[in-house]
């Protein structure tokens, strides 16, 4: 079977589950869209306008800075506890995969019920060192989203963990061990062999991540402050609003976050395609 023939076999198997999914998704951004620049109206006739960006211009700049300094804080993070937790893996670490996989089903909705619970004023760790409300740092719902940035490190690091580990488990030991016999040291294999092995899927899976963070709307509404709020928790309040004219509003944060997620993915997989690591 000749390759362009095996490419074609693959993407006709994928069809069934591709088509519904990508109609779904055309269907729904395209209303985003047209709700967005008017075109969609709950009331009068539609006429082309940007008035929805332009009247809330302010806010949807606060909202998109907070929301891509949760995502970058959260992505690095998460990438180097990541990082580290798959060279543990690899090193035969059955016990932090044993943890990496059962954090992976936890829904970020119940992470954020955790987090709160110990980070709070009043939560585990309040208690753990006896210290009340007055003394305690506002880590939830605090000036510098600590708790929200916390529970994204935790739940993505071990998704990270997890695929770098994959990608390392085939490779990394023969390859070091050359490095070894070689005369390499520790430090040298994990500069010139283990990190360039890594680095293509650390660099997948935590463009996955910042665009997962950047997007999440659960996590921020739990933890977070309720002003200034990120973008999705922007876009959320405002559509469940009880003035339906807000909805074109909610619709033009919805449509800046979801154009900022495809330049972001876009820009990521133009560099990695063109990375020598890549190939």
């Amino acid at each position: 079977m000749s390759g362009r023939t095996a490419r074609l076999r693959a993407t006709a198997l994928l069809l069934p589950a591709l088509v519904p999914t990508a109609i779904v998704l055309v269907a729904g951004l395209g209303t985003v869209a047209l709700q967005a620049f008017g075109l969609m109206p709950l009331v009068g006739e539609p006429a082309f306008s940007t008035q929805t960006f332009t009247a809330q211009s302010d806010d949807l700049i606060t909202a998109t800075l907070l929301s891509l300094a949760i995502a970058a804080s959260s992505t690095i993070l998460a990438s180097l506890i990541g990082l580290a937790a798959a060279l543990a893996i690899v090193a035969n670490g059955r016990v932090v995969a044993a943890l990496a996989t059962l954090t992976i089903p936890i829904p970020h909705l119940i992470g954020a019920a955790a987090i709160g619970l110990l980070l709070s004023d009043a939560g585990l760790l309040a208690r753990v060192f006896r210290m009340d409300s007055a003394t305690w740092p506002q880590l939830v719902g605090g000036r510098w989203w600590i708790a929200v940035i916390a529970e994204f490190t935790w739940k993505e690091s071990a998704f990270i963990a997890l695929v770098v580990a994959a990608a390392l488990a085939t490779r990394v030991t023969g390859y070091s061990e050359a490095a070894a016999v070689l005369g390499a040291g520790r430090w040298q294999r994990f500069r010139l062999v283990t990190l360039p092995l890594a680095t293509p899927a650390l660099a997948a899976a935590a463009m996955i991540t910042f665009v997962y963070s950047f997007g999440s709307f659960e996590v921020a509404r739990l933890l977070g402050r309720p002003h200034p709020e990120p973008l999705p928790v922007m876009a959320v309040r405002l559509f469940s609003a009880i003035d339906l004219a807000a909805r074109p509003n909610a619709a033009a944060a919805a449509s800046v976050s979801v154009a900022l997620c495809l330049m972001m993915l876009a820009a990521a997989l133009f560099v990695l395609r063109r990375s020598s690591l890549w190939r």
